[in-house]
């Protein structure tokens, strides 16, 4: 294999951790908020708020039942005014960080469920308000959950990005579609797929090192 596709695969591979990384920040900075929200505002929650609860659901279940490939497709105008361009590593964080911001919510709301309830209950009768029960019970008693949550979105990125190759998002699956596919080159795809598993298994790896930390404290 020449140098000039040594320096490509390593091109591609940082832009592909550059996309989820980017991604995978600014859904955690969006996703766990409007995770919180959509369990406090529940019936019988500490700010429980129907309408709005009812208004958050449905936002969230239509971002999470449009396929990622019609997604990155549908949005391409957005994308183009956000990122200047519809191609690219840019371009492509648009689409994954649309994707993501629903998925990390119901994965951090599915974490606050686990709370159990008497917790809650307790700080209420030691006159603690909404903000300190969010903030002091909730978050940390959910910690593991949702960094296991952040795990798993990690992870669904790392395929998303590179699903987005198909369309010049750039990265590791566009490598292995132009190459790869396009050229008929088996080697450049079986190192493109290896190197996404190897990625795939180190975040996972990193992310139950993480929650084991966070259950034992």
């Amino acid at each position: 294999m020449s140098n000039a596709m040594l320096e490509l695969i390593l091109e591609s591979t940082l832009e592909t951790l550059y996309m989820v990384g980017i991604a995978g920040l600014i859904a955690a900075i969006a996703g766990i908020p409007l995770g919180v929200l959509l369990y406090v505002t529940r019936p019988g929650q500490i700010l429980a708020n129907p309408v709005t609860q009812s208004v958050l659901a449905i936002v969230t279940n239509v971002g999470r039942s449009i396929p990622f490939i019609i997604l990155m497709v549908a949005i391409i105008p957005f994308t183009r005014l956000i990122a200047g361009s519809s191609i690219g590593t840019n371009a492509a964080i648009v689409p994954l960080t649309i994707a993501a911001i629903p998925f990390v919510a119901r994965l951090v709301e599915g974490a606050l469920n686990e709370v159990p309830p008497g917790l809650v209950e307790a700080a209420q009768s030691m006159g603690a308000t909404p903000y300190q029960i969010i903030t002091k019970v909730l978050l940390p008693e959910a910690r593991g959950g949702i960094i296991n949550g952040m795990t798993i979105t990690v992870v669904t990125l790392i395929s998303y990005s590179a699903m987005a190759g198909a369309v010049g998002g750039g990265g590791l699956g566009d490598l292995g579609i132009r190459y790869g596919y396009n050229r008929f080159d088996p080697v450049v795809m079986l190192i493109t797929v290896a190197i996404l598993v190897v990625m795939v298994q180190g975040f996972q790896s990193l992310g139950d090192h993480l929650v084991r930390k966070a259950d034992h404290k």
